[in-house]
């Protein structure tokens, strides 16, 4: 009996992998299956016994990415307590991912994680988590805890896509703007309570 060819002993994370090794090297283009195939060495049906084309390619890609991203902030909060900051610190490991893997950042930002699909809550759940993390000493209802969610992601990586896309050009430090920015999400925070207590 001779020795498995490799479309036979390949595996789904590998060609996750090597889709992610593409996307590191070449960005957003290179993540398709014929592209990822030539990264293999193999010939794109392989890739069809693991993944169902492009889009299932793709989700897959996010959804790893996602896991690479919160295994990447996790270390960086885990001694905090104070819920400022840890709102400063995630804000931080957020731009720092995206800096350090821009491609990665825009494949994950593009991807929309449905509560509906069982992976993708996982990755929501423990987003959740970390906000509340954050949000406990505000004792906020559910309805708040997602304003607040929205409002610091909407900042925080609208802030990160004008940076990638070289639109911050004044000559002010960004990282001295980023910084007063994470300050003034402290206090809208606060607002959001007490527009709920008045």
């Amino acid at each position: 009996m001779g020795r498995p060819t490799k479309e036979n002993s390949l595996t789904q994370q590998d060609v996750i992998t090597a889709a992610i090794a593409c996307l590191d090297r070449e960005g957003e283009s290179a993540l398709g299956v014929n592209r990822v195939a030539r990264e293999l060495g193999i010939k794109p049906p392989a890739i069809y016994k693991h993944l169902d084309g492009n889009p299932a390619l793709k989700r897959a890609v996010a959804l790893a990415l996602w896991q690479d991203f919160l295994a990447f902030c996790q270390p960086r909060s885990k001694a905090l307590s104070d819920s400022k900051e840890l709102l400063k610190a995630g804000g931080r490991a957020t731009r720092d991912y995206a800096r350090s893997h821009p491609a990665r950042y825009k494949v994950m930002m593009q991807f929309q994680l449905q509560p509906s699909d069982p992976e993708a809550s996982a990755i929501i759940q423990e987003t959740l988590d970390f906000f509340r993390r954050i949000l406990e000493p505000y004792e906020f209802t559910s309805e708040q805890l997602v304003d607040a969610m929205r409002m610091v992601n909407a900042t925080v990586n609208g802030f990160i896509a004008l940076e990638q896309g070289k639109m911050l050009t004044l000559e002010r430090s960004t990282d001295a703007s980023f910084e007063v920015m994470l300050e003034a999400l402290v206090v809208a925070i606060e607002h959001i309570r007490d527009v709920e207590e008045s």
